[in-house]
């Protein structure tokens, strides 16, 4: 089944999705054991996963950290505006906002705010400090509003509509 990935479709099929769809639950499937859930030999399987492998639908394999086992039980989403948007500004920006370690995510955005990250921590005293020692370092920003999620309601690494489920 060709997945329409706005102007451009996409030549999976209904078992290269499914591939996929196991693979986002379970990366760590042998192949006999996914070949059995989507109906696949395992000599199958395992070239149709080196192709999606190949063809970069499959980027990388990724264990599922438990990060309140790490003590970071605080999510900030932190809005970024800066003082130009130029792009001497966005550059000055970007080359330092990826040496935060607390930042986990960083979006360029469009709208009111140039930037929106995402920022773990342990607590808000936690956050105090990242604002202080990291965030307010940053160069050629104007403002920063944060809002501490309150809790994870959906986390999903790929939205459904892409196994083809969801779909109105």
């Amino acid at each position: 089944m060709p997945f329409n990935a706005g102007n451009e479709t996409l030549a999976l099929d209904r078992k290269d999705l499914a591939i996929l769809a196991e693979l986002t639950t379970n990366a760590r499937a042998s192949h006999t054991e996914l070949a059995n859930k989507v109906g696949l030999s395992s000599t199958a399987l395992a070239r149709r996963q080196k192709a999606l492998e190949d063809d970069g639908y499959i980027q990388a394999y990724q264990a599922a950290l438990d990060l309140a086992q790490f003590g970071l039980n605080t999510t900030v989403l932190v809005r970024i505006a800066l003082e130009s948007q130029s792009d001497e500004a966005l550059k000055a920006f970007e080359a330092e906002v990826v040496k935060c370690p607390s930042v986990v995510r960083c979006f360029l955005m469009s709208g009111t705010d140039d930037y929106i990250l995402i920022v773990l921590a342990r607590d808000i005293q936690d956050f105090e400090r990242i604002h202080r020692t990291e965030l307010s370092r940053l160069p050629r920003v104007a403002r920063v509003q944060s809002s501490f999620a309150l809790r994870d309601v959906v986390n999903r690494a790929v939205p459904t509509v892409v196994f083809g489920e969801g779909r109105r």
